[in-house]
């Protein structure tokens, strides 16, 4: 006997022992005598927890329920929610049948003497069977051999959403069950009551949603090593609006309406309007980074509340550039109030007439000089020759001659193209510019806001 222990191999010493520990544990209940009567006892003792029910007539009906406890957190960043779920299946097991007419409720660590199915979680980054102050696990036998197996477990599933009309959005998440191992000969799921199989939802309360509508469905799972039963929780997450709307939209519509108090400043206090605007440019710049700093970094859409934003910010910058073009046509007008600029300007063009004066009397006696110093050198030339050289009848050339009022034709052009520009943005009464701008940007922006608000919420 010991030769063939030793030359079988560890495979069937290891059966053996796992044999003698189940036995010993059956038998140990079974002298306490408060988990397995003696009817129990005599059934488990030819009972195979490696054999499904069934094994021989066909697949085993595994109907299931579901108990919400809690739904923790919902995280847009990771594209996930965490939940604490109570699992709980039944099935029909004809081995282990007995008479009575009175369920068994066993303790949770029998469970390794039974054959239970091999359902998991699709989709699921992280999840733990609670165990404090045991494993919460229930195992309850009734007489016709059904058996009640119950779960408490707590999950991270992934839920992919769509952000597009955050923070008006609606999330679709889902909780997937599927068999791992065997295929849909072996096991089919069913829900105990249809949608009803589902509780709990009613009484939960989400921080930013609400729970609109759920319903289950059944179907199959298709891989590569064959057709899997599948049941599929859906449920359906509206978020909660007003949270934003004291958040980001109220302060983002109140800074562009304090970038419009710049319209009623006279254009002289050119300090307080540039404060103004730039204050509310850098602030609302500060807003949009805060906006985002729940959601993904990394995205191929671009959300409600980044248009909005973006809507406010063009806005709040539309009412800067304003000011800094009433300005500038303001310097510009004709008949402008402004007289340090008049003189300013009158004073530039005497400076420019003076240098051209000054350039052109310049070139007079440049000219002069030049012309002095080619007779001289025509004087010297003609008594070095003399009369017999053959060079003395050759008149001398003549030194090019410069237009000086070249650089006065190019001052002139380079002062009508200016003043052709500056007529093009010419404003009859620059000061009407703000009056436009008091009516223009606040109308603008309401119906900017029912464009935006009836297309992100009814459509």
């Amino acid at each position: 006997m010991m030769s063939v222990l030793r030359s079988g191999g560890r495979i069937f010493i290891i059966l053996l022992l796992n044999g003698i520990l189940e036995n010993s544990l059956l038998c140990a209940e079974v002298k306490e005598g408060e988990i397995l009567p003696p009817t129990i006892h005599k059934l488990m003792k030819g009972y195979n927890k490696y054999l499904r029910p069934f094994f021989d007539n066909g697949p085993v009906t595994v109907a299931m329920s579901l108990d919400i406890a809690s739904i923790d957190t919902i995280s847009e960043i990771n594209m996930d929610y965490t939940a604490t779920i109570f699992l709980r299946q039944r099935w029909t097991d004809e081995r282990l049948i007995f008479e009575g007419n009175k369920s068994l409720s066993l303790d949770g660590r029998l469970v390794e003497l039974l054959w239970v199915p091999d359902t998991f979680i699709v989709d699921s980054k992280k999840s733990f069977l609670h165990d404090i102050t045991v494993e919460n696990r229930l195992i309850r036998i009734f007489p016709n051999g059904t058996v009640l197996y119950a779960l408490r477990i707590t999950t991270t599933v992934a839920c992919n959403m769509d952000l597009t009309k955050y923070p008006m959005d609606k999330q679709t998440c889902t909780l997937q069950l599927e068999s791992w191992g065997y295929n849909i000969n072996d096991v089919m799921f069913c829900w105990t009551r249809g949608n009803e199989s589902v509780s709990g939802l009613d009484t939960l309360r989400l921080a930013q949603y609400t729970i609109e509508d759920h319903y289950t469905s059944a179907s199959e799972a298709i891989y590569e090593t064959g057709h899997y039963p599948k049941l599929i929780f859906h449920f359906e997450l509206k978020r909660s609006i007003l949270y934003f709307i004291l958040e980001t939209y109220v302060p983002s519509s109140l800074l562009v309406v304090l970038s419009w108090v710049s319209f009623w400043i006279s254009q002289s206090s050119v300090p307080a309007r540039i404060c103004i605007g730039v204050t509310t440019v850098l602030t609302m710049t500060t807003l949009m980074m805060g906006a985002r700093t729940s959601l993904p970094n990394a995205n191929c859409f671009i959300k409600a509340i980044d248009v909005y934003l973006g809507i406010c910010f063009s806005f709040i910058f539309g009412a800067l550039i304003e000011y800094a073009v009433a300005h500038f046509c303001t310097l510009n007008h004709p008949n402008s109030n402004i007289v340090m600029y008049a003189h300013q300007m009158g004073g530039f063009d005497e400076e420019m007439n003076g240098m051209v004066t000054t350039i052109a009397a310049e070139n007079n006696r440049a000219k002069r000089r030049k012309e002095k110093a080619a007779a001289s050198l025509a004087a010297t030339a003609e008594l070095e020759l003399g009369p017999s050289s053959p060079n003395s009848s050759e008149p001398m050339p003549e030194p090019p001659e410069e237009n000086p009022n070249s650089c006065l034709t190019v001052l002139d052009l380079l002062r009508k193209v200016t003043r052709k520009a500056a007529n093009c943005c010419h404003v009859e009464n620059p000061h009407l510019i703000d009056n436009y701008s008091r009516m223009t940007f606040p109308l603008s922006f309401i119906f900017i806001n029912l464009l935006y608000w009836t297309y992100y919420l009814y459509l």
